[in-house]
């Protein structure tokens, strides 16, 4: 008796199951069309980017081995192109070879692409940091006080590896511009932190002990 009772309800069970498909036949084909789109749009974007990524690395390498004075202008030109296309990789490396080679005189266009890449490209923190770090480095000498620590203080304010380096620089700012007790307390902020590199450490140091004693 029980076992009749079990077949009836497996049986039940089973027309159910069948019928929810057969009732639902059309939604069910639609949402695993739906799923087979999805899945191949995925894949083909990730390959889409990948083709993407290597072909702007080709072009990069391309353009570094090919470097030479008499081309320079082409050089500039095409680097510029590939700062402007907000790669995570590409566009820092190819800033810091116009930078490393000076292709470019005018500073405005300079921090231009340095904003481009700190606001538009999408990058790793401590990358983003980086970028910061430079473009303070690159306008320290032509800057205000208030204009330099307004590039740095997304450092300054902080936890980054590169605090110290912002730290140190403003130290050597104020320093240079011979106003001794601002250089002293960025001096010691670098002293006090607990992850400052430890060449800025010795530098700075160097400097509190030799040309800003009391």
């Amino acid at each position: 008796m029980d076992e009749d009772i079990s077949i009836i309800k497996s049986n039940v069970r089973n027309e159910k199951i069948k019928n929810f498909f057969v009732n639902n036949k059309k939604l069910i084909i639609s949402f695993l069309i739906f799923i087979f789109i999805l899945l191949s749009s995925y894949f083909i974007l990730k390959e889409y980017k990948a083709n993407k990524k290597e072909n702007i690395s080709n072009k990069y390498n391309s353009i570094i081995v090919q470097y030479s004075e008499k081309n320079k202008n082409v050089s500039k030109e095409a680097l510029t192109k590939l700062v402007y296309i907000n790669d995570a990789t590409y566009s820092p490396l190819s800033l810091f070879f116009i930078l490393d080679k000076k292709l470019i005189e005018d500073k405005s266009e300079i921090n231009k692409m340095f904003d481009v890449i700190i606001e538009k490209t999408s990058l790793d923190t401590e990358i983003k940091n980086l970028i910061i770090y430079k473009k303070a480095l690159f306008n320290a000498d032509n800057i205000e006080e208030n204009q330099l620590l307004s590039i740095l203080n997304p450092l300054i304010n902080s936890e980054s590896i590169w605090k110290s380096h912002a730290l140190y620089l403003m130290g050597e700012y104020f320093y240079s511009k011979n106003e001794k007790q601002k250089s002293k307390e960025f001096f010691n902020q670098v002293l006090s932190l607990k992850n400052a590199n430890q060449d800025l450490i010795i530098e700075a140091q160097k400097r509190l002990s030799r040309d800003l004693r009391d």
